[in-house]
């Protein structure tokens, strides 16, 4: 656990996706600075992102073809107008929803005016830009690689690449160097649109960094099969010549479905990847912490050991374990990259050599509230077993809102919080917050649907759920001076403020 972690702080999980501005999905922009503006005025120093790559089928973060680009979506298309790269007439948008987000509607209206705007700048209409451009081009090895595979699926109609041409999907050199030459404009177009996030992620985080707010990102410990990170390296895979998988990855039923939940994604061939250092995992790593301050890794308990599905399994219960990498894998990127600040997602079916490796790395683990109630004073996600290194959390991306949960879960999970807590209930989701930043836990995060009492209605991700998921919006009066004192209260309570914090001040400065 490295020195950024072990103060005691607070912070928010929210996704970019889900912040407000007028393009009808969040974005890097106006509505992202006030937030961590807001932040700041809470005394909360620590942001949780899910991960930021371009989203994949059912618009999940988690399912992306290319776990090193930026999700171009997120782009704010006023800051490229004021780069000189739109019109004004290009701002003008249909009246999207506020409150959640029309993906459907929002890509074809941003994919548009991004396509536009990098056509602009590839013709030169900002000189400076365009140095700048080049450099990143230059720097980026993953991005013209990345820029190609989505290129080349485009012009194939979105077929998968092991559904391709065999000398493509093999990436035979004479075949790849014809058909990118077919697609050459468009492949440019990419490069252009990850520009613009790089570009826009990194002034909004020195932002951040400005206001004392550290970013924690998420990296998942698979990759999508159909993704330029399997296309690239299917080496690395447990793969036939063909590009199929044998087995696939999942989970053994959790708290989260009694059948498993059947991922798919492709295994890595952790033989081959120890033969060479594990390079492909130093690199993936690199690239986040380009990008964030701390990386929760999830599934931790996956690089202990992890589940193994037959490829034509109807669901995960005909799964087995398997050992994963362990400790080898750690050493070398601690070896390659220095200290590493993580989190590990510790949850599921954890056993002791998932912890022995938890422990033995000094990495904090998750403790989830509303995991905690209607079992035994044991359970170690109940606030007097936790630990200091740790991450206490009422609740994640997956689960419910807390109202949502306390709305349908079972009389005895209620008594058991009313008699723990000694509440009435009456106010039970910030009961549940006061409980979480009371935690002796260094981290203590909560999602914004919670700071805001939401139901249901907002949960962010059912797991095991293709549709419907990630599409929750936060309208920018929910930023207000009374939720920031009440926030800040907490974090000065139990020692969660910052150095220095102005939050103390905030009743006084804002009225």
């Amino acid at each position: 656990m490295s020195a950024t972690q072990t103060t005691r702080a607070a912070g928010i999980l929210l996704h970019p996706t889900s912040l407000p501005s007028q393009h009808g999905i969040g974005d890097l922009g106006e509505g992202a600075r006030r937030f961590i503006d807001w932040l700041s005025e809470c005394g909360v120093s620590r942001w949780q992102v899910l991960p930021l790559v371009p989203a994949g089928p059912g618009n999940s973060p988690y399912a992306t073809p290319s776990a090193f680009a930026g999700h171009p979506l997120l782009v704010d298309l006023l800051a490229l107008r004021d780069d000189g790269l739109l019109d004004q007439d290009a701002m003008k948008a249909p009246a999207f929803a506020l409150d959640t987000v029309d993906f459907e509607a929002v890509t074809a209206f941003k994919e548009a005016r991004l396509t536009a705007a990098a056509d602009a700048l590839l013709a030169g209409k900002n000189p400076r830009l365009k140095v700048e451009l080049e450099t990143f081009r230059h720097e980026a090895r993953w991005a013209t690689d990345t820029a190609t595979f989505l290129a080349l699926r485009e012009a194939r109609n979105g077929l998968p690449w092991w559904d391709w041409e065999p000398a493509l999907r093999d990436r035979d050199p004479q075949a790849m160097a014809s058909a990118s030459a077919a697609v050459q404009h468009r492949v440019a177009q990419h490069v252009c649109r990850f520009f613009f996030f790089e570009k826009q992620w990194k002034a909004l985080r020195a932002h951040a960094a400005q206001r004392g707010i550290k970013i924690i990102g998420d990296v998942p410990i698979y990759v999508d099969r159909d993704s330029v990170d399997v296309w690239a390296h299917r080496d690395q895979f447990q793969l036939d010549a063909a590009g199929h998988p044998n087995a696939v990855a999942g989970v053994p039923p959790d708290f989260f479905s009694k059948l498993g939940q059947l991922w798919g994604n492709p295994l890595y061939d952790w033989g081959k990847m120890r033969a060479d250092k594990h390079r492909w995992w130093v690199e993936r790593l690199s690239r986040a912490l380009e990008q964030v301050d701390l990386v929760r890794l999830d599934h931790f308990r996956g690089f202990s050991a992890y589940w193994e599905v037959p490829a034509d399994a109807p669901d995960a219960r005909s799964g087995r374990w398997v050992p994963g990498p362990g400790r080898a894998l750690f050493e070398d990127l601690r070896a390659a990259l220095g200290d590493l600040p993580l989190i590990a997602e510790d949850l599921g079916v954890i056993d002791d050599d998932v912890e022995a490796l938890r422990d033995g790395l000094s990495l904090p683990g998750m403790r989830i509230l509303q995991f905690a109630f209607g079992e035994t004073a044991a359970h170690p996600f109940l606030p007097h077993n936790h630990t200091a290194r740790s991450v206490a959390y009422t609740a994640t991306h997956d689960n419910d809102t807390t109202l949502g949960w306390w709305q349908t879960t079972t009389d005895r999970v209620r008594d058991h919080v009313r008699r723990y807590l000694a509440v009435s209930g009456h106010d039970i989701v910030w009961d549940l917050i006061r409980a979480t930043f009371s935690s002796v836990s260094d981290l203590a995060v909560v999602p914004l649907q919670d700071v805001l009492c939401l139901d249901g209605r907002s949960r962010m991700n059912t797991p095991g759920l293709a549709e419907g998921n990630w599409g929750w919006r936060v309208r920018v009066q929910a930023f207000n001076v009374p939720l920031a004192q009440r926030l800040s209260e907490l974090a000065r309570l139990y020692g969660r403020l910052p150095p220095q914090s102005g939050a103390a001040s905030v009743s006084a400065t804002k009225g």
